[in-house]
């Protein structure tokens, strides 16, 4: 790769030397050259402080052009939203979801006058019921203890960091993820590209996902190695494991890494060779059957010392659904955690189709998954993480009460980086330097000073859910049920979320209860010795 200085640093070349041709004309020529040096002398020390500071990446990649569009986003809210932040359906999240990220991220006032900006009569709006007795939450570091009964189980914040993989981050951005997590005291979830020395540096806490690829984990032949599992299993970073089966911007999608994008720190934290192609099937080789899946589960867990071992997954067919279920009470073997992630996940790259089209709604797999485990009396002996758009406390606060244990987000601590959702993810050309292995774009990240932006962004949202319960009357989010969250509907009438999203009594389909519609047959058809039932 070229180590030539990029075309977004012409502007700065061409200043400066401006300044330098104009001083040197008012020494030999004529003084009157010194009026057109003083400016460009001020651009280029401007440009220089841009390259030196550490806060903004986008002003350490595109020093002087940057300032172009801090230019814009201050003249005011109606030329920001035309030029730099329209919402639009090609952008995933609003102007006001990202405008909170940054707030709490920064740790500056997140707090508004007027009242609120959302319209309370429009169809969807939601809200979170009130009482007139509040408290004081027992405790704003609100933790989840996982893996109860294993040897090494672990007590996991309510807010974490969602699967993002070292390849599609850069290295700094991977650095300030775990550093951040460190400081914060919640995880990093790895992403299936594996563990990397960047994952390691800082000591902060990790969830290492395990992939069809099986990066960390790999043999030589593409399969599971159990030793190379144990080695980085036994690392004290990593507090459990996670099986991934899918996730929810491409389900059922495997996936290729050209070998001129597996450079050597990539292949070393994927264990492949560099420079030649990676192929991540689309489903697993170690297990094609509920029962095979549990089987590597209890695998996992004694080669790893007994730490807490999990699955995750996006809802496709619910038949395939209720057959794991249907395993887990045959074999009486439960994963320690699920994690369901919902359509609305994101992603470095996927196909339009996969990303839009393919998947359930996170609201509507996390009520499957409780209600199934509700139903089977199987809900007190795992717990449930729910991942898809979460950005601010009342999105956590929502996930809580359809069944989520705790939440995981990815975009939010991207945009707690200093993501500015350019959507260029996939062209190796952020310009913020977060997802990209450009060594440029790379170095400037500063992972310690936006280390501690995900850190605040963490604590302000985790502080803000405390602010809801309060409000609530409530003092854990354990607390918090369906019935806590209400939506307007179009014909204006207004129904909780224990009337949307209606749960089976604990242990109700073991006393031959129906599952309720529109998954009965699906219930009935599933088969606990395979998937799929044509």
């Amino acid at each position: 790769m070229s180590r030539l200085p990029p075309l977004r640093y012409l502007p700065l070349l061409l200043v400066s030397g401006g300044a330098l041709l104009t001083a040197g004309l008012g020494l030999l020529a004529t003084p009157g050259w010194f009026a057109a040096a003083a400016p460009l002398g001020l651009l280029t020390a401007l440009g220089i402080t841009d390259l030196m500071q550490r806060r903004r990446s986008l002003r350490r990649n595109y020093p002087l052009l940057a300032h172009l569009r801090f230019a814009l986003e201050s003249i005011g809210p109606e030329i920001r939203q035309y030029f730099i932040e329209a919402d639009t359906d090609e952008r995933p999240f609003s102007r006001e979801q990202r405008a909170v990220v940054y707030q709490r991220a920064k740790g500056s006032l997140d707090k508004r006058p007027f009242g609120t900006l959302l319209d309370p009569y429009a169809a969807g709006y939601e809200w979170m019921g009130h009482s007139t007795t509040s408290r004081e939450p027992a405790d704003e570091d609100f933790r989840i203890l996982v893996g109860s009964t294993r040897a090494k189980p672990f007590r996991a914040s309510v807010f974490n960091i969602s699967a993002m993989s070292f390849g599609s981050l850069s290295a700094n951005a991977t650095r300030a993820l775990n550093l951040g997590a460190l400081q914060g005291d919640f995880y990093q979830d790895t992403g299936e590209g594996g563990i990397s020395r960047y994952h390691l540096e800082a000591g902060g806490d990790l969830v290492w996902e395990i992939g069809s690829g099986y990066f960390g984990c790999r043999s030589v032949a593409g399969g599971f190695d159990a030793d190379s599992f144990a080695g980085n299993a036994a690392r004290p970073a990593v507090r459990m494991i996670e099986i991934k089966l899918s996730q929810g911007a491409k389900p059922g999608h495997g996936g290729i890494l050209p070998g001129a994008k597996v450079t050597d720190e990539i292949a070393a934290a994927r264990a492949v060779p560099a420079g030649q192609d990676v192929i991540s099937p689309a489903h697993h080789s170690m297990f094609s059957t509920p029962g095979g899946l549990l089987d590597f589960v209890v695998q996992l867990r004694e080669l790893s010392g007994d730490k807490p071992v999990g699955i995750k997954l996006a809802i496709g067919h619910p038949v395939e659904w209720f057959a794991l279920v249907k395993a887990m009470l045959e074999r009486d073997i439960v994963p320690d955690f699920i994690v369901v992630d919902g359509a609305e996940g994101g992603t470095g790259a996927a196909p339009l189709e996969l990303i839009n089209r393919m998947g359930m709604p996170v609201d509507d797999a996390v009520h499957l998954v409780h209600n199934t485990l509700r139903g089977c009396g199987l809900r007190g002996r795992t717990r449930i993480a729910s991942a898809g758009k979460v950005t601010t406390a009342f999105k956590l606060a929502r996930q809580l009460a359809l069944g989520a244990d705790w939440c995981n987000a990815g975009r939010g601590f991207m945009f707690a980086l200093g993501c500015i959702q350019s959507l260029s993810c996939h062209t190796d050309h952020c310009p913020t330097g977060i997802a990209t292995q450009d060594p440029w774009r790379n170095r400037s990240l500063d992972p310690a000073t936006k280390a501690n932006r995900v850190a605040n962004f963490h604590k302000h949202t985790v502080r803000a859910l405390a602010q809801l319960l309060d409000a609530a009357g409530l003092a854990h989010p354990d607390e918090l049920s369906a019935n806590h969250i209400l939506r307007r509907l179009p014909d204006q009438r207004v129904a909780s979320f224990a009337e949307l999203f209606p749960c089976l009594a604990e242990g109700a389909l073991l006393e031959g209860v129906d599952y309720p519609a529109p998954f009965t047959e699906a219930w009935k058809d599933a088969r606990s010795d395979r998937f799929f039932t044509a």
